[in-house]
């Protein structure tokens, strides 16, 4: 696993970097927000199962001699930016080299498995004061979707290429016994298109093409599908993925808004899509998914989620992977997709979960990522790039790790 050492964040970094990370490298500063991050962090790091050390020599943590290492480099910095924003801070830090670790899934595992306690129970009711809310620029619009999905999925075609298996599946595999990544992506669609009912002569509706995987492979079973995407990156491999794989004549994929869509359908498929609908636009979709199924129509949906409790205690919160992974999102709760649905006139067929196979989906990523970096960075990303993504596949393979987000595949039927 590539790492970064305390030689390499200790560097001063290139003034090329100041323009291209604005901000980045230089940290608010408030005395005395930085020692209360600091006495909070110091108090709450005794109940996690890590190391974190300290240039001095200080060795804090609630782990053993195994346990994950935090590598603290710049404590001065880290507090600071703990103290002006820790949902913000905590990433950037690591982003900017304030912190490092060999294991840094581990470490933000652990974390991840106290967090519901990092928290004191007579902040918490505070805690929306002081949060910093979503931009109004990064609503979901239908503008807006565009220019929020731009950001991350149109970052370039070799990116993801790079480390998503051959079929460029962007999405939680389902594994089986002795099934590497490739044969689980494969598993998890033919899984959503089975909710779906999608066989021979199905007429079906993608909401959100990815790279085409799912459309190939509702085609090979006979369907014909009409595939949604706002993404020009992905309409161009996706298309020309179908092609190759002789379903040109049975997909046709559209630049086209869910909002936008029309006509009827047998199926309706999506998969991980509805996170970054917003919640806000979620009674759009789920209209729009009822509005295009004829009676007796299917809907399959692939969806990451949290609990209730947890969805409204952060609805409107900024957190690091709004402002640096997906503007704009929000993880619903099995709750709201129900009742959604319901209100649309669909009833809930079957669900399954498996989000350990979602840390493990993530931690193949991460590997291989970090393995092909010298390729990825041929394309113009840089180190801080490198370390941003290394911190976002770590990040939410944690929070899968640690139960505390989930994912799910749905079942509905149109009435």
């Amino acid at each position: 696993m590539t790492t970064t050492s305390a030689d390499q964040v200790s560097n001063p970094l290139h003034e090329s970097r100041e323009s291209r990370w604005p901000g980045l490298f230089t940290p608010p500063r408030s005395a005395v927000r930085a020692r209360i991050a600091e006495a909070l962090f110091r108090r709450l790091v005794r109940r996690v199962a890590i190391r974190a050390s300290f240039p001095d020599g200080t060795v804090l943590g609630g782990g053993g001699p195994d346990a994950p290492e935090m590598r603290i480099h710049r404590p001065a910095d880290f507090f600071h930016r703990l103290g002006a924003d820790a949902r913000l801070g905590y990433g950037e830090a690591y982003m900017a080299g304030d912190w490092s670790s060999d294991d840094l899934a581990g470490v933000l595992t652990a974390f991840a498995e106290q967090l519901s306690s990092l928290v004191p129970p007579v902040l918490r009711k505070f805690r929306r004061l002081a949060e910093r809310t979503q931009p109004k620029s990064e609503e979901n619009t239908i503008e807006g979707a565009r220019s929020n999905i731009h950001r991350h999925y149109d970052l370039s075609n070799d990116l993801f290429g790079a480390f998503l298996d051959e079929s460029m599946t962007y999405s939680s595999a389902l594994f089986g016994p002795g099934e590497d990544l490739a044969a689980a992506q494969r598993r998890k669609v033919e899984s959503v298109l089975d909710y779906a009912g999608v066989g021979e002569g199905s007429s079906v509706l993608e909401i959100g093409t990815g790279w085409g995987e799912l459309s190939i492979r509702a085609a090979a079973r006979g369907a014909r599908v009409t595939s949604l995407t706002i993404s020009e990156e992905q309409k161009a491999l996706a298309t020309e993925r179908i092609a190759k794989a002789g379903f040109a004549d049975r997909v046709d994929v559209q630049l086209c808004d869910y909002r936008d869509a029309t006509g009827k359908y047998d199926a309706v498929v999506s998969v991980e899509m509805i996170e970054a609908v917003g919640a806000e636009y979620w009674p759009a979709f789920f209209a729009a998914v009822g509005q295009r199924l004829r009676p007796g129509g299917r809907f399959g949906l692939q969806a990451i989620t949290k609990s209730h409790e947890d969805m409204l205690a952060t609805a409107t919160a900024y957190s690091w992977s709004h402002k640096y992974i997906f503007p704009g999102g929000i993880i619903p709760s099995v709750e709201v997709i129900d009742e959604g649905m319901r209100e649309n006139g669909l009833t809930m067929t079957g669900m399954r979960e498996f989000g350990l196979d979602y840390a493990r989906t993530l931690r193949l990523w991460r590997e291989r990522f970090l393995g092909r970096w010298t390729e990825i960075a041929s394309f113009g990303f840089d180190e801080v790039f490198r370390r941003m993504w290394e911190f976002y596949l770590s990040y939410f393979e944690a929070g899968f790790r640690a139960r505390y987000i989930k994912v799910h595949q749905f079942g509905f039927a149109a009435g």
